[in-house]
Parts: C-alpha cells; sequence; structure tokens
C-alpha cells in the first residue's frame, strides 16, 4: 500500500554565496510519520524548514505540503499546520495568558483543556510577563501554543532547546502522544537521542546538503550485527580468525576481533565460541550517532575532485606531455 506524502522536498536549493545556503535536498514525510531532522548549526535544517512553511521562495526546486505549493498556497496550509519556530519573538503582550488566549481566539479554539493540560506537564506559569520570560520558559509557551491548536501537521525547530533535562523528557513523551494520534511531524534538532527515540527516520543533512536518511526501525533491528570478541589466549585468536567470519577489526595486541555477522546466524556463532576461551563477548550497539558518523568517515575518505581542480590536473599533464617530448626530441638529437 503506497502512503500518503504530506510534505515533499524535491531538490530545494538556496544559494547564499559562499558556500552558504541548501543545495538539492530532496526528501518526503508521509501521513502520521514522525521525521527527524539533525545537523549542526547553520547546516540548512531552519532554511529548509522555512521554506516549507513558506516564508522563504526556492530559487530552484519546489516544496508542497499537502500537494499545495508551500509559497504560493502558504496561507491555506497553515489552516493545517502548526509551527514552533528556532528563535521565537513574541508579540507586544503583557503575559503568556492573554498571548495564548489570542492565539485560541485566532485558531478559533473553544476548549482550553488540551492547552491547560500541556502547561501543567510542563510546569508553565503563563502569568509571567512575556519579555522578561526565560528562553525555557518562551519555549514551553511557543510548544503549548503550536499544540494546543490539535492540527494535523507539527513543524518544529529545535523546539526543546532551553529545556531541562526533566521538561525535555516530558515534551518527547508529549511528541509520542501525538504520534499515536496520527499527527505528521517534521523535528529539527542537533540531539541524536530525541530523535532515535521518537522519529521513523531522520535525515543528516550538513553544509546543506542531505548526507543521508536513516530508517530507524532499520538501525535498531538490523540484519547485521557487531560482536567484539577477546580471547585468552593467542592460539585461540589466531584460530578463529583463520574460520569464515567477516572480520571488520583486528586487534592483535589485545587478541582482540570485532566481527560482522547476520542476525540469523548468531546460533552459529555462538556453538562455534563453545570450542574457545573467551576474556569476553559483547555487541557493539549501532545507533543513530554512530551511523551517521560512520557515514560521515567514509565520505571524508573519499577524495572528492572539483572542476578548478580538474582543470589544474588537466593543465599540469599537458605541460608533463610536453616536457616529455622535449626530452624525447633532445635524446633523438643526442643520438644523431
Amino acid at each position: 500500500m503506497k502512503k500518503e506524502i504530506v510534505i515533499d522536498v524535491e531538490h530545494l536549493t538556496k544559494d547564499y554565496g559562499m558556500g552558504r545556503g541548501i543545495f538539492d535536498v530532496t526528501f518526503t514525510v508521509h501521513k502520521g510519520e514522525v521525521f527527524g531532522f539533525v545537523g549542526t548549526n547553520g547546516s540548512g535544517k531552519t532554511t529548509t524548514i522555512r521554506h516549507i512553511m513558506g516564508f522563504l521562495k526556492a530559487e530552484q526546486g519546489e516544496v508542497k505540503v499537502l500537494d499545495m505549493d508551500a509559497w504560493k498556497d502558504a496561507p491555506k496550509i497553515k489552516e493545517f499546520v502548526e509551527y514552533v519556530p528556532g528563535e521565537i519573538a513574541f508579540p507586544d503582550l503583557n503575559n503568556g495568558i492573554t498571548f495564548l488566549k489570542n492565539q485560541a481566539e485566532l485558531l478559533g479554539l473553544k476548549n482550553m483543556d488540551y492547552a491547560n493540560s500541556l502547561i501543567s506537564r510542563l510546569q508553565l506559569d503563563p502569568s509571567a510577563n512575556l519579555k522578561r520570560m526565560s528562553k525555557g520558559m518562551k519555549q514551553k509557551t511557543a510548544i503549548v501554543a503550536a499544540l494546543m491548536a490539535d492540527k494535523d501537521i507539527l513543524i518544529l525547530d529545535e523546539p526543546t532547546t532551553g529545556l531541562d533535562p526533566l521538561m525535555r523528557e516530558t515534551f518527547l513523551e508529549i511528541i509520542l502522544e501525538e504520534k499515536k494520534k496520527g499527527k505528521t511531524i517534521l523535528m529539527s534538532s542537533q540531539m541524536f537521542d530525541e530523535l532515535e527515540m521518537t522519529c521513523d527516520r531522520v535525515a543528516l543533512i550538513l553544509d546543506g546538503k542531505i548526507i543521508d536518511i536513516a530508517d530507524i526501525e532499520k538501525l535498531q533491528n538490523p540484519a547485521f550485527k557487531l560482536y567484539k570478541i577477546e580471547f585468552t589466549n593467542e592460539q585461540d585468536y589466531k584460530k578463529f580468525k583463520n574460520l569464515k567470519f567477516e572480520v571488520v577489526r583486528d586487534q592483535p595486541q589485545y587478541t582482540q576481533v570485532t566481527i560482522k555477522i547476520a542476525t540469523n546466524s548468531l546460533n552459529h556463532l555462538f556453538n562455534v565460541l563453545k570450542n574457545y576461551h573467551l576474556k569476553f563477548i559483547s555487541e557493539v550497539k549501532q545507533n543513530l550517532e554512530r551511523h551517521f558518523k560512520e557515514i560521515l568517515l567514509n565520505k571524508r575518505k573519499v577524495k572528492i575532485v572539483t572542476s578548478k581542480e580538474l582543470d589544474k590536473t588537466k593543465r599540469e599533464r599537458k605541460r608533463e606531455r610536453k616536457t616529455l617530448k622535449k626530452e624525447y626530441e633532445k635524446q633523438k638529437e643526442d643520438k644523431k
């Protein structure tokens, strides 16, 4: 069964010059999915989200939300979307209560039960002066304002910024509850663990480009696993290495190997190891952070040749051919 696409980003590009911006960004978010967006400051998370919200017009590519153009149909799209921005700026109002009441009136929201429940769980004091609120208090107020409308789509730009660890945990519980309701959620963060806890898929963005999109279920239930095995003696270590297991890391100084093995072959491995003397065996658990770090490490190993470097290489080869030709001609003359 084909999944319904709610957010569709195709070849999105916004070039601010000097390598800054987003470039050829492509991904989809399906109905009922929690899609994570991870990257450092300046990696392109907020720029991408602002395009989805219709605040920025794409230079190239397109963005659609519910099959509507994010730029042209932005007012219509906002009927279905609630948003927590990365940088929160409140209107000139006295306190959080006034702000939340104004938001409720704009949304036509009559019942404030859910809003009051969120206020209680997040331990928010909405009577506080908006201008004097701490970063955490402002963040909580913005979260309540976004979630109380109970809209189908949530777009959250680093929503846990400023929250203490306890409130961060409470917020993530709320997001999982929203997920159970069937909400479609796009959430950016710099924290791998909170995305791994809540998301179905997570995109890594670096220097404005999507490097990889990880499937959390596949990551947590991999077809292959890594096991670190240390032997009590060198003889067993060498004997095991001669078997047909895939060794991905060898540390002879510790008589230790790390092997990669299919999950359905684990019984075979353990039966084999009954005949060996082990100091220990442990599974090397895969997680989102390790997965992306491995991808970045492999990416850095690949030499990327720019067009300028390619032209330089061509010129150098041309000069080299001329030099060799001259030397060849000189050798011919010398023979005469």
